[in-house]
């Protein structure tokens, strides 16, 4: 008899899972590798260009919707869950001053790859521990994988109609990894969608991005833009990012599934200081160097550089005209590429232009103040 056909995979199961909450993750979930009814949607997506310049998306063909196909020899994914909502995540109040940088809270803390692949990995050996003949291999947006759609299978929650993963027990505000593995685990069922008829995520969207339910045109989307995007960022959505200089989290603070979502305890993903609630003019003002000292570990620091300043210059150019923003701009002006020279020029011209706004509304307040106190007419 086979170790496999000698073993109870119930019981196997039941331990993979308490193994996983020990690792913390808080939810584990396991489902076949069966995704053919997402293939349409993938290829009609990808016809239509949504996936803008990420090449990655459409390099693969179909291969992201056939874990088999990736990984040969897998029967089943294990999906895992782990919460990330920091403390004091300050959400209202950085959006609202428009002279604080606002990063997308999942990337204030550790680089969540590195984190969640290190406990998949231990995840894995603890099953190949118990079976030898396990064979793994652990995913966290490091392949060609619908981990959205696998973690719908494995019963983790439903796709929104933002097309992340929501649950009634924690929202959205987690992470995904998955185990690609060769054991053929009794699997989970999904659970029924919970969007019903609200469209809060579709309505909130700055650059109305989420073209229709279930549906992104990356293209669009801040999180693209300032992330995944390597060149201009379209100059008729600029002014739509506002302060946002790394990602997007409107359409998940919208939800209202979210009231649900729990603190995450990983001291891990709690905000770094010198990236949590600075001004525009601080973050602008740092060297490569120090960019890269103070972005250590974290997930910001894929973008590089250079579409560091991208970002703040847009986000300078939305602000409030200060002196300390001109200065700020000025002080950098010539000095850079090509492309962040761009921003540069626009985030300039944008603060002259509100700037010599502010000083006609204000001249034409102050006039028509004369005449109400002189009691002349308006016309006077």
């Amino acid at each position: 008899m086979s170790a496999l056909q000698s073993i109870d995979l119930i019981k196997l199961t039941d331990d993979i899972k308490a193994w996983g909450r020990a690792l913390g993750f808080q939810q584990v979930g396991i489902s076949d590798i069966d995704l053919a009814h997402h293939e349409q949607h993938l290829s009609e997506w990808l016809g239509k260009g949504y996936h803008g310049s990420m090449s990655y998306m459409e390099n693969h063909g179909m291969k992201r919707a056939r874990p088999a196909e990736l990984v040969p020899g897998t029967v089943r994914v294990i999906t895992v869950r782990m919460d990330y909502l920091p403390p004091d995540a300050s959400f209202a109040k950085h959006l609202k001053d428009d002279h604080i940088a606002y990063i997308s809270r999942y990337a204030l803390g550790r680089d969540y790859h590195k984190v969640l692949r290190n406990r998949l990995k231990q995840l894995g050996e603890k099953i190949k521990s118990a079976l030898a003949d396990t064979a793994y291999r652990p995913f966290v947006d490091s392949a060609p994988v619908l981990e959205h759609a696998l973690a719908e299978k494995a019963g983790l929650g439903w796709t929104g109609k933002h097309t992340l993963t929501l649950s009634k027990e924690a929202g959205s505000w987690f992470f995904l990894g998955e185990l690609f593995i060769n054991l053929p685990l009794p699997v989970d069922a999904p659970i029924e969608d919970g969007c019903g008829s609200c469209t809060a995520c579709l309505t909130i969207c700055p650059t109305q991005a989420i073209v229709a339910p279930y549906t992104v045109d990356a293209r669009r989307c801040i999180s693209y833009l300032t992330i995944e995007n390597d060149g201009p960022i379209p100059e008729p959505l600029r002014p739509l990012m506002g302060n946002r200089i790394y990602g997007c989290d409107d359409c998940q603070l919208v939800c209202p599934w979210n009231r649900f979502a729990s603190i995450s305890e990983e001291t891990d993903f709690h905000p770094r200081q010198q990236l949590h609630g600075q001004t525009l003019e601080v973050l602008f003002a740092w060297d490569e160097p120090t960019f890269l000292k103070q972005t250590e570990g974290s997930p910001i620091r894929r973008i590089g550089y250079e579409r560091w300043l991208r970002n703040i210059a847009v986000a300078m150019g939305n602000a409030t005209p200060s002196e300390q923003l001109f200065h700020a701009l000025e002080a950098r002006n010539g000095k850079v590429s090509a492309l962040v020279q761009e921003h540069i020029d626009w985030a300039l011209d944008e603060l002259k232009t509100k700037q010599a706004q502010t000083n006609s509304a204000n001249r034409q307040k102050n006039r028509l103040t004369r005449v109400i106190e002189k009691g002349l007419p308006r016309d006077a």
